[in-house]
């Protein structure tokens, strides 16, 4: 019986690199991570607890397409065409946030 030639398994080395790059970042999100707790179960209800919140989420989210999607490593057209329209998703949330509460106020 002949021993096919693609059954065979090439291991490669590890590559260093990329290991210390994925361990930051999981470091990274576990320290904005653990702050999200910390200001959850100590701060009140408001606006500054709100902001921080979006803010955290916005810095583990650009962790997260950066490094694990690779999007750090692409061009930058690319990088814009994905940008540009978050931007504007974000103004609009802020944008109906803003004049909900003004409906709200006007209605009752």
């Amino acid at each position: 019986m002949a021993i096919d030639e693609t059954s065979k398994v090439v291991v490669q080395p590890v590559n260093k690199e990329k290991v210390r790059r994925i361990v930051r970042v999981a470091i990274i999100l576990g320290i904005v991570t653990t702050f999200e707790f910390i200001v959850a179960f100590t701060m009140h209800s408001g606006t500054l607890r709100t902001s921080l919140f979006i803010l955290m989420t916005i810095v583990k989210a650009f962790y997260i397409v950066s490094e694990f999607m690779h999007l750090k490593y692409e061009k930058k057209m690319l990088i814009w065409t994905i940008m540009i329209p978050t931007i504007f998703v974000i103004w609009l949330i802020i944008a109906l946030i803003y004049e909900g509460g003004a409906i709200y106020d006007v209605r009752f």
